[in-house]
């Protein structure tokens, strides 16, 4: 019983040995013959750690080659904090072979700032080219330009951490196109010198404050585009005729108002004229009862009207003749 219970042990024991040692041993004699010894019980307690050893293994032998002084614990603790500890160790390569001055730290606080630090290197050894979108502007004759430039940036690796990215850059050179465009007297001097663009635009210093160096700003191409001003005093004078024509409408209406209240007036004064002409008749009647008026006297003023008519009729007549003369 006791033997079979040693024995249980001893393979138990062996399991263990062959699953974290056994596989960590190969991992030991690796970085033993590359010149980048890593003790074995580090590698087993890497494990532990939940830390890959093959990766901070096969990182620190790649250091090692080409004269990077980096311990394995600060490669573990990059690991653990989310680092890309490989992508790290690449740039720290790359920036070596190009004389960039750059150390561990840096290199993974950039990396952990969430920033590809290995582009960034190659970055600073071949610069990148950016293209902007068309901007607009107008200049100040009223005529809009349409360019594109294509921006020449180099990763400044000292602003990485904190700095503003290619979308910032792209910003103010498209404000600096619209400021140089917009202070130009005339459209056709921009067209005669577009690099006087660019000048004005790397005058400004752009890139303050970013994680990128302008090293040019070249203008792509220019168009016309639309004639603003003309456009502008266009719609001016619509808006100008529309108001005149409110107010001739409204003038207008007023008048049509006033004929109607005049028409009315008149229609009034009418109506007040048959008023008195009917209080005439009363007027004679009363008379005839005080003996104000006899009977002969109405006969005569019967006589005067009837006359006074025939005299209107003749005399309409004769200006009737005279027209058809004409």
């Amino acid at each position: 019983m006791g033997n079979a219970i040693l024995l249980i042990i001893l393979v138990v024991a062996a399991l263990i040995f062959l699953l974290f040692v056994g596989s960590s041993l190969s991992l030991w004699m690796q970085a033993l013959i590359s010149g980048a010894p890593v003790g074995l019980f580090n590698i087993v307690f890497m494990r532990f750690r939940k830390v890959p050893p093959k990766l901070i293994v096969e990182a620190n032998i790649m250091a090692i080659k080409t004269g990077l002084q980096i311990t394995t614990d600060e490669l573990e603790s990059h690991f653990l904090a989310g680092g890309n500890v490989l992508r790290v160790i690449q740039a720290l390569i790359a920036a070596d072979k190009a004389n960039i001055p750059l150390i561990f730290k840096r290199a993974a606080a950039i990396d952990l700032a969430g920033r590809n630090v290995l582009e960034a290197v190659q970055m600073s050894v071949n610069p990148k080219v950016i293209e902007t979108p068309r901007v607009a502007a107008v200049a100040k004759d009223g005529i809009q330009l349409n360019a594109i430039t294509r921006v020449t940036v180099r990763a400044n690796i000292d602003r990485l951490v904190g700095g503003a990215g290619e979308e910032t850059v792209l910003a103010r050179v498209g404000e600096g196109i619209v400021t140089t465009i917009g202070s130009a007297t005339n459209h056709k001097q921009v067209l005669e010198n577009p690099d006087s663009i660019s000048k004005r635009v790397l005058e400004k210093g752009l890139d303050a404050g970013t994680a990128f160096e302008i090293l040019s700003i070249d203008i792509a191409d220019v168009d016309v585009g639309k004639n603003i001003g003309a456009e502008l005093e266009t719609d001016r004078a619509e808006a100008d005729k529309k108001i005149a024509q409110a107010k001739a409408e409204e003038r207008r209406a007023m008048a049509i108002a006033a004929e109607q209240e005049m028409k009315a007036r008149v229609q009034e004064m009418h109506a007040k004229v048959v008023e008195a002409e009917a209080q005439i008749p009363l007027a004679i009647s009363d008379a005839f009862k005080n003996g104000h008026l006899g009977v002969m006297d109405y006969y005569k003023m019967k006589n005067v009207v009837a006359d006074t008519q025939m005299r209107e009729s003749l005399g309409n007549s004769q200006k009737n003749q005279d027209k058809d003369k004409i």
